[in-house]
């Protein structure tokens, strides 16, 4: 996996991220990611990620 993603962050207008941990659930794996210019983070599990916003 690289260890940079590139990502629309909801606080600022970058659109890069960097890789700070990586593990693996039952779920899938688990990445941390940060914003390089507000520090924004953000969790993904097996493709889904925590910026993501779910209506209910």
């Amino acid at each position: 996996m690289s260890l940079e993603m590139d990502h629309d962050c909801p606080e600022c207008s970058n659109d890069t991220f960097w890789r700070t941990a990586s593990t693996t659930l039952h779920l899938g794996e688990k990445t941390k990611w940060v914003c390089t210019d507000c520090d924004y983070g953000l969790v993904r599990i097996d493709g889904i990620d925590s910026s993501e916003h779910v209506g209910f």
